[in-house]
């Protein structure tokens, strides 16, 4: 039981010294005794350990090897620590060409750029400077262009145990469409007089709610009678209101099909009445 501990926390040592994700396999070639199915049972004995003890900390499995990290509730403290030292971002191209190499690794910068759409050697270079992407051979095509694929780097930056983790393609369109705004087509527009609820189509700027009506009633247009003619004047009221206008009642003018008032005058009798 004792040695037990004691090789425990000579992984615990190694873990804690090493600046990168150590794997498995480099454990148990300075640990001899040590095979990485019992390296994997010694991280989880150290987390209960550290778990227990309340411990700010765990080890965690990142980029195919274990190394320490900050639990999350403590992350702003860290970070106030920290607050001069410069993030590394990465723009939106930078971001679409490292997914591009991600999915389709070995990719070519002809690939890349035949799905994005513009050049891309700037972004490439870029992500190459920052150890995100290398270069892992030629492809077997004309002129023999450079492959690209992804780094440990690349996994350690985005938190990834391995390349496995990436999520599908499946799961971000449902992700990009829950995160899309739902479309509307139609605004309020308040009620009419027998407090129906109106609306505006803002796709064409129309305003007919009786059409609409008419229409899922599964009336035919072009059939008109006194009912819907009384709905079209109230409504018509309603937007001219609204937009500051004033209109009389249909009964006190006569207005033609076109909007042309007809005269108020009344009518002569003809010379060749009686």
């Amino acid at each position: 039981m004792i040695e037990e501990c004691y090789l425990t926390s000579k992984v615990e040592a190694l873990i804690l010294a090493s600046p990168d994700p150590l794997s498995a396999k480099r454990i148990t070639g300075v640990l001899e005794e040590l095979t990485p199915s019992r390296v994997s049972r010694a991280v989880a004995d150290l987390n209960t350990a550290y778990a227990a003890t309340g411990s700010s900390f765990r080890i965690r499995e990142i980029a195919g090897g274990y190394q320490f990290y900050v639990l999350p509730e403590y992350e702003g403290v860290v970070e106030n620590l920290f607050t001069k030292r410069r993030q590394v971002r990465l723009s939106r191209a930078a971001l679409e060409t490292v997914a591009i190499v991600a999915y389709r690794q070995p990719t070519t910068k002809v690939d890349i750029e035949h799905i994005r759409g513009v050049a891309s050697d700037g972004v490439i270079r870029t992500l190459l400077e920052r150890g995100l992407i290398r270069i892992t051979g030629r492809a077997e095509t004309v002129g023999k262009p450079l492959q690209y694929g992804t780094t440990d780097e690349f996994l350690k930056y985005f938190g990834l145990a391995s390349l496995g983790d990436l999520p599908k393609m499946s799961e971000i369109e449902e992700m990009i469409a829950a995160a899309e705004p739902r479309r509307q087509t139609e605004l309020e527009f308040g009620v009419d007089d027998q407090g129906r609820l109106l609306k505006l189509n803002v796709a064409d700027g129309t305003f007919d709610p009786v059409r609409r009506e008419r229409l899922e009633d599964g009336i035919p247009e072009g059939i008109d009678d006194d009912e819907s003619t009384a709905e079209s004047q109230s409504a018509t009221r309603i937007v001219l209101k609204r937009s500051g206008e004033t209109s009389e009642s249909p009964d006190d003018q006569n207005v033609t099909e076109d909007g042309a008032e007809l005269s108020q005058q009344p009518a002569t009798a003809s010379a060749g009445e009686g």
